[in-house]
């Protein structure tokens, strides 16, 4: 076919191809593991006390699964939960997200596990590995895809266990995680439904080290002070920059909803940012941090105490391994939680 042919069908595909549209969430749901590892059964493991524990990392209790628990099953039902609130029909999705860096196998990925599941024939299937960062990564994939019109409707899930690769020895890191998973339905954005902002991504591989789990010992190493140097320094920036992006300043934001690595840094955050406490989601106490699955648990945790409501503005944000991160805004809609 000449070349001049070829240049005048894409121009006029070009032309055809719709404006781009606002996308939303939908709705928003969790799944918590009903297993509980308390800071009393830990600080006699790490022969530390239970008020060490708390002064370090916020937290009093964490969500532990089962060892016979799948996090395919887990992502599944939060998948459900979200999809039955939203009013869609797994049939009618177009593309599965799971973000994860534990998925239940080496391969194959969660996600097309998840989709066959919930009987989402049709759509496609992929999961995402960001670290903490990957719901919000996935996030950022899903949107653009019901932006462009490439899809209507996107499920995605947050789902980690990674008390799994928590060496129980390492005082450093064996009181901070836990298990859950959360999911959000997308699906086109307008006045009652809300919309999603930019979202800003970012990366810097030079700190590779600083938190890692390898393959062949998987557990989770980690420079504490150096991961909250580094999370503080990246989440405040991207909350900044993302907001920019949105024409909106931090006093029009009506919520942060931070990733819950640690309580430690999330106040440092709001102390950085000149935040007040109530603005500042903090969910860590009694959950731990879940990795992947802490946003979506973060966005139901403000909407059951009210602190969430329609029209709300809110800022997404999160740091993980790699390094990698993240932020966006979003306006709420007329959204519902489970």
């Amino acid at each position: 076919m000449p070349e001049s042919s070829v240049l005048s069908q894409g121009d006029t595909l070009q032309a055809q191809r719709p404006a781009v549209r606002p996308a939303a969430i939908l709705s928003v749901a969790t799944e918590l593991p009903e297993g509980r590892m308390t800071n009393a059964e830990l600080a006699a493991q790490l022969d530390v006390t239970e008020e060490w524990i708390v002064a370090r990392t916020g937290i009093r209790e964490r969500r532990r699964a089962r060892p016979d628990e799948r996090l395919s099953d887990y992502a599944t039902r939060a998948g459900a939960k979200a999809l039955e609130l939203a009013g869609v029909d797994a049939a009618d999705l177009d593309l599965v997200i799971v973000a994860t860096l534990s998925q239940d196998e080496l391969t194959p990925n969660t996600a097309p596990i998840v989709a066959y599941n919930l009987g989402a024939a049709r759509a496609g299937a992929f999961d995402v590995g960001a670290a903490c960062t990957s719901f919000i990564t996935a996030l950022a994939q899903g949107t653009s895809q019901v932006e462009s019109h490439r899809a209507d409707h996107v499920l995605i899930v947050g789902a980690d266990f990674i008390t799994r690769i928590v060496d129980y020895g390492d005082k450093r890191s064996a009181p901070l995680f836990a298990d859950a998973a959360g999911a959000v339905v997308l699906g086109p954005g307008d006045p009652k439904r809300g919309w999603i902002g930019p979202i800003v991504l970012g990366a810097d591989g030079s700190q590779a080290e600083t938190l890692y789990a390898t393959l062949a010992e998987r557990k989770v190493r980690m420079d504490g002070p150096e991961v909250f140097r580094h999370a503080v320094k990246r989440m405040s920036e991207v909350t900044r920059e993302a907001v920019t992006q949105a024409g909106l300043t931090l006093d029009d934001i009506d919520l942060f909803v931070y990733h819950q690595a640690n309580a430690r840094i999330t106040r440092a955050l709001g102390e950085r940012l000149e935040l007040g406490p109530e603005r500042v989601v903090e969910c860590i106490e009694t959950i731990g941090n879940a990795s992947a699955a802490m946003l979506p648990v973060g966005l139901a945790t403000a909407q059951s105490d009210g602190r969430l409501r329609p029209g709300s503005r809110v800022l997404l944000s999160a740091f993980g391994a790699g390094f990698v991160w993240g932020g966006g805004v979003i306006k709420w809609g007329e959204v519902r939680s489970a």
